[in-house]
C-alpha cells in the first residue's frame, strides 16, 4: 500500500487481528516502508494518546475487551427468541458489547433483569459481539443433593447417597428431567416443604448408572465430606466484590507478565518474565518476576468467604469437574489472572547469579494485566521452534529471557540436588458424557519445569522474607523418612543388586544417587516407587522443621492462593510484614495457626484421598471392557493375601490374590518382601516383570483382580492339584535368603 492507513484502518486491523499487533505487524500489512515507518510510529503514539490503544512492550492491543468471566444482565431477547445481557463490568469507551446468552437444557428459566455470572467468547461476524454460557444466576445458592431416583405414579423421589442424609426428597411431575427409576440423579430444591412435609426438588442432570464413569467423581465427594456447596452469604458476599482499583499499589500494568498453565486449567493464578539483570554486580544475572493473584483483598480475615475457605482447606481436582476453595466469582473471575486485564496481585522481584544463585528479592503489591495466556505446549513448541501467533510476537522480549532464567536455576538445582523421582502423571481423558476414552501419562515438559523452578524460588523467598521480619507464618515441611523405612528401601534396593549408603546422615543426594543408578535397568519405577513409599507425608507447621525433598531450609507455599489456604495465610503474614494494610494476619488468626496448619492438612490428605480413589474407579471403569484379556506390569508390592500389579499400559494398580496362585501355600517374608510357594518355590519379589490377565474390573470401588500367567517371561509352574501343601520351614528360608544375600554381595564385588 503506496498510502498510509486511516487511524481507522489501523484499529480495524488490530480489532481483526489480535495476534498480529507490533509496529512491524502493522507495517507489513499496509505495505509501509523506509522512512514511512516514521509516520506510522506518530499515528499510533496519537492513538496511544487518544486512549484507543495501549502499548504492551513492543505490542499494541485494543483495549475494548470483556475479561473471559464477567457479571452480565439479561437485557431482552431477539425477535428469535435469544437471550441477549448487558455486561457490568464493561469499562472501555467505545460502544458497549452486545452478548447472547446460550443456555443448556439444565440451566434455570432467565428473565429479563436477573443478573448472572457468564463465561465469555468472543465472536466475529454476528450482530452480537460476545456469546456467554451460563455459570450461575446471581443472588440464587438453591441447595443441591446427589441420589437416587425413585419413580411414582406423579413424579418421584430422591434418596441421598450421603449417609448422615436420611430425608428424601419429593420431585414433581414435570420436573423429573426424565428421570428414570434407580438412576443417580443430581437435583437442585426448587420450593419449600409439600404436603408430606418432604422438601421439593427439580432434577438438574441425569448421571444414569450410579457405578457410571460420570457419577464417580460426585461420589467420591459426597464419600469423603468434600464440601460441594458454598453457603447463601458466602455467595453474596462474592457476588458484591469490585475489581481491585491502583490506590496503594505498584502499577505493573505495562509489565510483560505472562500465564502458562495447562491447556484445560479453569483459573490463572500465576504469572511470570523474566529478564537480564542490568546490575554491574551481576554480570549475566537474571531478574525474574513472580506475580501471584491478591486473593487476600478480596477474603479478609473473618469474613464469611474466609470462614468457608478455611473450611475447604483447598480445591479438589476431578477428571470432570473440580470443587473449588473460592466461589467462581473469584476463583474464576477476579483473582484469575485473565489477559489484557487489571488485576491485584502480589508479585516478587528476584534477582538470580549467572549461576542461579538467588542474591536478592523484594516483594510489592501491585496491579497487573496479563500480557499472554499461554499454555505450557504452545511456549514448548514455540522454544522448540515453531511458534505460533500468541507466542511469535513474545519470543524476543519474553519466551526466551524466560528459559535463560530457568537454564541458570537447573545448574543451582543440580548443587542442591532435591529428591529427583521419575513418578509419570497419569491423566484419565473423558468424554462429554464422562466415559474414559484413554488414560495418558503426561508429558513432562520444561515449559512444566520452568514454572515449577520459579514458583518454588518464590516460596523460598516468601519464607525468607517472613523470617527475617520475625513474622509468624505457615511452612510447608517435609521431614526425613524414619530409620524403618530406610532400612526397607535399602532391602529393595538390595533385591536389586543396588546399595544405599549407610551410616551418616542421609541427604536427598544419597538417594538421587540410588534412583540414577536403577535409572537404565529394569528396577527404575520399584526404586523409584519405593523411594516415594519411604518419604513422610508432607504438612503444613507453624514451625520450621524444613524441606527434606526439596533440600530446602525453609518453606512456604505463597503461589497458589486460589485453591491453598495455606497460600493465604503467607499472603495476609506478608502484608502484616510490609504494612500494606489492614487485611493481613490478626492476632486472633496467629493464636490459632496450630488449629489451621493441622486443619488443612487433613482436608489436603482428604481430597487426595478422594481424587485418587476417583482415578482408580475411572480406570476400573476403563478396564472392564477389558477383563480376560492379558496385560504387561511390574510388581509394585507385595502382601501376605497377595501381589500388586502396576500395569504398563495405564499404570492402574490392581491384585493377584494369592488363592489364585495355586493349591500351594504361600509364604509371606515381609523383610524381603517376597512369597514362597512351598511346593514349587516359586518366589514373587518387588519389580519383576509380570504378563497377568485380567480377571475383575470393579467400577464402584475401583478394584482390578489379575490372575499371573508369567514372571521373568517363565510360564508360572502351579502347585500339585491336591491340598495345600505345608509351609515351608522358617530355617529354610532364612537361610536361603542370607545366601542369596551373600551371593549378591559377592557379586557386586567382583564387578
Amino acid at each position: 500500500m503506496s498510502q498510509m492507513p486511516s487511524k481507522d484502518e489501523i484499529l480495524q486491523w488490530i480489532s481483526d487481528n489480535p495476534n498480529l499487533t507490533s509496529k512491524r505487524d502493522i507495517a507489513k500489512a499496509f505495505g509501509i516502508k523506509g522512512a514511512a515507518r516514521i509516520d506510522l510510529k506518530r499515528i499510533l503514539k496519537e492513538l496511544e494518546a487518544e486512549g484507543h490503544l495501549e502499548k504492551r512492550k513492543k505490542t499494541y492491543r485494543d483495549r475494548e475487551r470483556l475479561p473471559p468471566v464477567s457479571v452480565l444482565q439479561i437485557s431482552g431477547q431477539t425477535s428469535d427468541g435469544e437471550l441477549l445481557a448487558r455486561p457490568l463490568e464493561w469499562q472501555g469507551e467505545g460502544v458497549e458489547p452486545v452478548v447472547m446468552v446460550l443456555p443448556r437444557a439444565s440451566d434455570p428459566a432467565l428473565s429479563e433483569g436477573d443478573r448472572i455470572l457468564g463465561r465469555l467468547q468472543e465472536v466475529k461476524g454476528e450482530a452480537h459481539h460476545y456469546e456467554a454460557r451460563l455459570i450461575r444466576r446471581i443472588g440464587t445458592n438453591p441447595r443441591k443433593v446427589l441420589g437416587i431416583f425413585r419413580k411414582r405414579d406423579e413424579g418421584g423421589r430422591i434418596v441421598p447417597i450421603d449417609k448422615g442424609d436420611g430425608k428424601e426428597w419429593m420431585v414433581p411431575g414435570d420436573a423429573t428431567g426424565g428421570a428414570k427409576d434407580g438412576e443417580l440423579v443430581e437435583a437442585e430444591q426448587s420450593g419449600p416443604k409439600g404436603r408430606l412435609g418432604l422438601p421439593r426438588a427439580r432434577v438438574i442432570t441425569r448421571l444414569g448408572d450410579p457405578s457410571a464413569p460420570k457419577a464417580v467423581s460426585l461420589i467420591a465427594i459426597h464419600q469423603h465430606g468434600i464440601p460441594d456447596e458454598f453457603p447463601d452469604d458466602v455467595i453474596a458476599e462474592a457476588d458484591q466484590m469490585k475489581p481491585a482499583g491502583l490506590s496503594g499499589r505498584d502499577d505493573l500494568r505495562d509489565m510483560p507478565l505472562v500465564t502458562i498453565d495447562p491447556a484445560d486449567a479453569r483459573d490463572h493464578d500465576d504469572a511470570v518474565w523474566a529478564h537480564e539483570d542490568d546490575d554491574p554486580k551481576n554480570e549475566g544475572g537474571h531478574v525474574i518476576w513472580v506475580a501471584i493473584a491478591d486473593v487476600a483483598h478480596y477474603v479478609t480475615p473473618a469474613s464469611a468467604l474466609d470462614r468457608e475457605a478455611r473450611k475447604r482447606g483447598n480445591s479438589s481436582y476431578f477428571p470432570d469437574r473440580v470443587v473449588p476453595m473460592l466461589p467462581d466469582r473469584l476463583s474464576g473471575d477476579l483473582c484469575s489472572l485473565h489477559e489484557g486485564v487489571p488485576r491485584a496481585c502480589i508479585a516478587v522481584r528476584m534477582q538470580i547469579d549467572a549461576h542461579g544463585t538467588k542474591v536478592g528479592h523484594r516483594f510489592v503489591r501491585g496491579l497487573m494485566r496479563s500480557a499472554a495466556t499461554l499454555t505450557y505446549q504452545q511456549v514448548q513448541q514455540a522454544m522448540d521452534g515453531a511458534p505460533d501467533e500468541a507466542c511469535g510476537p513474545l519470543m524476543e522480549d519474553v519466551i526466551e529471557p524466560l528459559y535463560a532464567a530457568y537454564h541458570a536455576l537447573v545448574e543451582a538445582r543440580q548443587r542442591r540436588q532435591p529428591l529427583d523421582l521419575d513418578l509419570p502423571e497419569r491423566k484419565v481423558v473423558l468424554s462429554e458424557e464422562g466415559k474414559v476414552l484413554s488414560v495418558n501419562f503426561a508429558d513432562r515438559l520444561d515449559a512444566h519445569k520452568l514454572i515449577e523452578e520459579f514458583m518454588v524460588l518464590a516460596n523460598v523467598a516468601a519464607a525468607e522474607t517472613l523470617i527475617a521480619r520475625k513474622s509468624p507464618l505457615l511452612f510447608r515441611v517435609h521431614e526425613e523418612p524414619s530409620s524403618e523405612k530406610l532400612e526397607t528401601l535399602r532391602d529393595v534396593a538390595e533385591a536389586a543388586g543396588l546399595t544405599l549408603a549407610k551410616g551418616q546422615v542421609l541427604k536427598t543426594a544419597h538417594l538421587n544417587a540410588l534412583l540414577h543408578a536403577a535409572g537404565n535397568t529394569d528396577h527404575a519405577e520399584v526404586i523409584n516407587m519405593s523411594t516415594l513409599r519411604a518419604m513422610t507425608q508432607a504438612y503444613y507447621a507453624p514451625s520450621n522443621f524444613g524441606h527434606f525433598g526439596l533440600a530446602l531450609q525453609a518453606y512456604a507455599h505463597f503461589t497458589s492462593p486460589i485453591r491453598r489456604y495455606a497460600d493465604l495465610v503467607v499472603h495476609r503474614a506478608l502484608i502484616s510484614a510490609h504494612g500494606w494494610g489492614d487485611d493481613g494476619l490478626r492476632p486472633a488468626d496467629i493464636e490459632q495457626l496450630d488449629g489451621t496448619a493441622q486443619h488443612i492438612s487433613e482436608t489436603e490428605r482428604r481430597s487426595m484421598v478422594a481424587e485418587r480413589d476417583t482415578n482408580d474407579r475411572y480406570l476400573a471403569a476403563f478396564l472392564s471392557e477389558r477383563v480376560g484379556e492379558e496385560f504387561t506390569g511390574r510388581i509394585s508390592g507385595i502382601a501376605k493375601f497377595g501381589a500388586f500389579v502396576r500395569l504398563d499400559e495405564t499404570g492402574a494398580d490392581g491384585l493377584i490374590p494369592v488363592r489364585s496362585l495355586g493349591r500351594e501355600f504361600f509364604h509371606f517374608d515381609r523383610d524381603a518382601g517376597t512369597l514362597m510357594g512351598s511346593d514349587t518355590g516359586l518366589t514373587i519379589g518387588l519389580g519383576q516383570r509380570v504378563t497377568v490377565k485380567l480377571s475383575e474390573a470393579a467400577p464402584v470401588t475401583g478394584g482390578l483382580a489379575m490372575e499371573l500367567v508369567s514372571i521373568e517371561g517363565e510360564t508360572v509352574p502351579r502347585g500339585p492339584s491336591g491340598a495345600r501343601g505345608k509351609p515351608p520351614r522358617r530355617k529354610h528360608v532364612k537361610a536361603k535368603r542370607k545366601a542369596d544375600k551373600v551371593k549378591r554381595k559377592v557379586e557386586r564385588s567382583r564387578r
